[in-house]
């Protein structure tokens, strides 16, 4: 699977939690910035050129909706950045964040709880 860029991240998260929607619709999701209508149309255009959405038509313009869903390409990056940071291993990218002091004890309890209930 392709990587996107952060642009076309920001566009895939609000078409991911939209499901459905025209470039006008996504236009007014962006936060944080002022894009072009133009810009946000090449950027969904390109995600569709990636195969990351595709559209149909609605009057006289498309609705797009994402064709991979986000679970999917969140396992992708995560096994990605696992990979290449990691050394493949998720026990040292865990062992990080405790290092890192962004996993605190009841965060370990929590993860220790969901790996029992997987093996039940």
């Amino acid at each position: 699977m392709k990587e996107l860029t952060k642009a076309e991240e920001e566009i895939m998260q609000i078409l991911w939690r939209l499901r459905k929607a025209r470039v006008a619709d996504v236009l007014d999701e962006i936060k944080d910035k002022d894009p072009s209508y133009n810009t946000v149309s090449t950027i969904v255009r390109i995600l569709q050129s990636k195969g990351f959405v595709d559209h149909e038509k609605q009057g006289r313009g498309y609705l797009y909706y994402p064709v991979i869903e986000k679970e999917a390409y969140q396992s992708t990056r995560v096994h990605r950045i696992v990979n290449d940071y990691f050394n493949g291993s998720f026990k040292n990218m865990l062992s990080f964040f405790v290092q890192k002091e962004d996993l605190d004890i009841d965060d370990l309890e929590e993860i220790k709880q969901l790996t029992k209930n997987k093996e039940e």
